[in-house]
């Protein structure tokens, strides 16, 4: 007797229908999996014969042969036990679900007890089954509101196999799963850090607010203990909430990634991922024989932090220049070539040299002119040039050590925040372009007309400090978001001074 059950595989980030055909007939007792399985679902033969003896069915002593369709596409994870085990009832006689088999589509790892077990990948999957036009999923206990956030489609939670069978029996009796408001709402995204925890630093803070607006890179360099790390953490509490697309967005990967917390429905807090400097290329920008996301593509929509940025191998940082660029990264191999989405906020801090002293006024450097070079040029000319911004960060004084008055809080600056994105959401609204940062050569002229104060300005600066012409595209950027913030129709002379001092800082180090 033949069943066919309906699942779904994830490939990169999205997810493709894949067929469970289970046959069994009346000869020596074997069984054969075949659709290109690796070895977790080769493997799932065992589990499912534990889950159905142990859930009080019977399993076919018969020759049965399992085929995942379209068997040109490897297929793996865990997450077909459940169907393959349906099916096998199915086709044996002991379950009797054939009329709403054809509407459901069901992923789970069995337990030898016949429980349901988490799985990686609950959205897309619930994203791709709605797509290919199941009426329903079927899924673990703990992925239930992570498929369930998935609308004008019924999501169901099974915690055993028993209870997905009878479940399918009653024709999905049970009422669908529903998402509670508050594991949804993006409005007032919970950050535990806040920018009032951070003493003195004003300017360094003035910064990163100006990052915010316009989506910019930003280098901070300071002595250890000068606060980099606290503020780079602090980074996207004073950034826009996220919208709907954009968190739906951010989970796939994290989902993906197997990274969702059991009974999550939706990440509500933009990424911050901070990987050690030991990371790999393919760490970093993801890899493997079967591509998945690496952590450029973890902090989309959110921030990259890379602390002791010259401490990272030079061809990993190198690997980065290219999704800087482009919000995405493509990677082939001989199986599948994947692009990931990477459109992320860079926020890297270093010391100005290897003991950390090179600007510090009150401790003294010991460091050679030769080994600080070597050490500066860990960072080559092209990524430094992809950093909007580069701001000293200085030690900071006793009185400001000993301040007890919390600083100016996080919702207070992006509230600043959000209206200069708004201002530029208005601008760009016919143009392919969310922030100031994303513009193109073409979008400059467009959207930033200079005044010749402005442009006599800028050439002194491309004099002075032999900027690239990416820099003085970049100071530009930067010099509308000031504009934003203080709700400006035109980039002023004060606002282009101050974009400049952020490019300038590099050239007092590098030269």
């Amino acid at each position: 007797m033949l069943a066919r059950v309906h699942s779904s595989a994830i490939l990169g980030v999205d997810a493709y229908p894949v067929q469970v055909e289970v046959d069994v007939s009346y000869n020596d007792a074997s069984i054969t999996i075949v659709g290109l399985p690796d070895a977790a679902v080769r493997e799932s033969a065992n589990r499912v014969e534990a889950a159905i003896r142990n859930s009080g069915f019977e399993y076919p002593k018969m020759r049965i042969t399992i085929n995942l369709a379209p068997a040109d596409i490897r297929k793996e994870g865990p997450a077909f036990d459940l169907p393959i085990a349906l099916g096998l009832l199915v086709a044996s006689g002991q379950v009797a679900a054939d009329g709403i088999l054809d509407e459901v589509a069901l992923t789970g790892e069995l337990s030898l007890d016949g429980r349901l077990r988490p799985i990686a990948g609950a959205l897309p999957i619930a994203l791709g089954c709605r797509k290919a036009g199941r009426r329903a999923l079927i899924v673990p206990p703990a992925n239930g509101n992570e498929a369930a956030v998935v609308t004008d489609f019924e999501v169901f939670a099974a915690q055993t196999l028993y209870d997905c069978v009878k479940l399918l029996e009653s024709n999905l009796a049970d009422e669908p799963l529903q998402v509670a408001e508050d594991d949804i709402s993006l409005e007032t995204p919970p950050y535990e850090a806040d920018m009032a925890d951070v003493k003195g630093q004003d300017h360094v803070k003035r910064a990163l607010e100006i990052a915010a607006a316009g989506g910019h890179n930003c280098l901070m360099v300071g002595p250890p203990g000068s606060g980099k790390t606290m503020l780079a953490r602090r980074m996207p509490s004073i950034l826009p909430p996220m919208t709907l697309e954009e968190a739906l967005e951010v989970t796939k990967l994290y989902s993906v990634k197997g990274l969702m917390r059991p009974g999550d429905a939706l990440i509500q807090t933009r990424p911050f991922r901070h990987p050690h400097h030991t990371v790999s290329s393919a760490g970093l920008i993801g890899g493997g024989t079967f591509p998945s996301p690496g952590e450029v593509s973890l902090a989309h929509h959110g921030v990259l932090f890379l602390d002791e940025l010259p401490e990272f191998p030079r061809n990993a940082l190198e690997v980065m220049r290219q999704p800087l660029e482009d919000g995405d990264v493509t990677i082939a191999r001989a199986q599948s070539t994947m692009t990931f989405p990477a459109r992320f906020q860079l926020i890297a801090a270093m010391n100005p040299c290897p003991c950390g002293f090179a600007t510090d006024p009150q401790r003294e450097c010991t460091c050679g002119q030769a080994q600080i070079q070597r050490y500066l040029k860990q960072i080559s000319g092209p990524l430094l040039d992809r950093i909007d911004m580069h701001c000293e960060v200085p030690r900071l004084m006793p009185e400001e050590v000993m301040q007890r008055e919390p600083g100016e809080s996080s919702a207070s600056i992006r509230e600043r925040v959000v209206a200069a994105r708004v201002r530029q959401q208005e601008r760009f609204a016919e143009a392919p372009f969310f922030s100031n940062s994303e513009m193109n050569s073409r979008a400059l002229r467009d959207f930033c007309p200079l005044s010749p104060e402005v442009e006599s300005l800028l050439k002194t600066a491309i004099e002075q400090f032999a900027l690239s012409a990416r820099a003085h595209d970049r100071i530009i950027k930067l010099a509308r978001t000031i504009a934003d913030l203080e709700g400006a129709e035109q980039i002023g002379v004060a606002h282009a001074a101050e974009a400049v001092q952020y490019r300038s800082f590099d050239r007092k180090l590098w030269g």
